[in-house]
């Protein structure tokens, strides 16, 4: 006699999550792993994002990749990464944007708006595959590793792809923290304006956050919030995203970019985290699971990401990241000088 329907969905519900179960729980192992790694080594700026990136493609490269991992991979890749940027939206609110001034959310806008076409131009002189110039521009543009990893899932690039953007734009924006503090007193700028271009043009938010503390307190609460207005243009980016991949792919093409509903969850948290009905506790959790579980994502695609095909990509899109990160620095100066 079969089993009943409810029976059946039962065992089939219970055979899926013990299927997700070895790959999930190794990608959450990684993660925290690489928090802790992070945090040993009292290096804030030391993004444990990239640390698990680099033990995910260590640990393929040693032990290869068993079929028996790749359903709870998938799952981290995915679903895990949605939830991390939705929450991601709970660290940025209305009250913090409009404390900057219109000046200042312009010139973020424009640091999102421009480089990403230019960057995706200046891959196609370099002869960077699109896919590949769309994630660096990404990143460069709004904020690093999330985006990255974020507009995949509309670019649906190759795991190499996702890995080498990474690898750029951490080379890119650790060289920016180191390079600002420096450049600073050089060109002679306030407080204000310095953490307005570290904010507007550095890849990470603990990038960001770190070369703009050089230059003070004023230095920065302006870098910080100009860093977080970009992060809020995360969402449109990614939808505007989508629709141009939709609209280039043919009918036929398996690179058809799905709705990015999760872009509408990021706004909906900024919303909420706007309200001030949220806890402090809340608020401060979210912050503490978002670097979680975005690490465990990446874990995952390093655990999918093959070493050779890596290398096969040459220094081209090394080229096009240190392009791209020059041209949003001098949009950056621009603007902070003229806001």
């Amino acid at each position: 006699m079969p089993a009943p329907l409810s029976q059946g969905a039962s065992v089939s519900g219970a055979s899926r999550l013990t299927g997700l179960l070895p790959g999930l729980a190794l990608s959450l192992f990684i993660a925290w792993l690489a928090i802790r790694i992070r945090d040993a080594s009292g290096l804030s700026a030391l993004n444990p994002v990239v640390v698990a990136l680099v033990a995910g493609i260590a640990l393929r490269a040693v032990a290869g990749m068993p079929a028996w991992l790749k359903p709870g991979t998938a799952f981290a890749v995915r679903p895990v990464l949605r939830a991390a940027i939705v929450l991601l939206g709970l660290q940025v609110t209305a009250g913090q944007l409009l404390s900057i001034g219109g000046g200042a959310l312009a010139l973020a806008l424009c640091s999102v708006v421009l480089t990403i076409p230019f960057t995706i131009w200046l891959g196609g002189v370099l002869g960077v595959s699109r896919p590949l110039a769309q994630l660096i521009g990404t990143g460069t543009g709004i904020c690093g590793a999330s985006a990255i990893v974020a507009a995949n899932q509309v670019v649906q690039g190759r795991q190499e792809d996702v890995a080498y953007a990474l690898a750029v734009i951490t080379l890119c924006g650790s060289a920016a923290l180191l390079i600002y503090p420096e450049l600073g007193p050089l060109l002679g700028l306030s407080p204000r304006v310095y953490g307005l271009w570290a904010g507007a043009s550095i890849h990470e938010v603990v990038q960001a956050v770190g070369a703009a503390a050089a230059g003070g307190p004023v230095a920065v609460e302006t870098g910080t919030i100009t860093k977080l207005a970009r992060v809020v243009l995360l969402a449109p980016a990614i939808l505007a995203l989508g629709a141009w991949v939709r609209r280039g792919a043919d009918a036929t093409s398996q690179l058809q970019a799905p709705m990015p509903w999760f872009a509408f969850g990021f706004l909906a948290m900024i919303g909420v985290a706007s309200t001030g009905v949220l806890p402090a506790p809340v608020i401060g959790g979210a912050k503490l699971l978002v670097p979680f579980l975005l690490a465990a994502s990446v874990a995952a695609l390093g655990l999918n990401t093959d070493l050779r095909a890596l290398r096969a990509e040459g220094i081209r899109p090394l080229l096009l990241g240190i392009g791209a990160s020059l041209f949003v620095a001098l949009i950056g100066l621009l603007g902070a000088e003229l806001v």
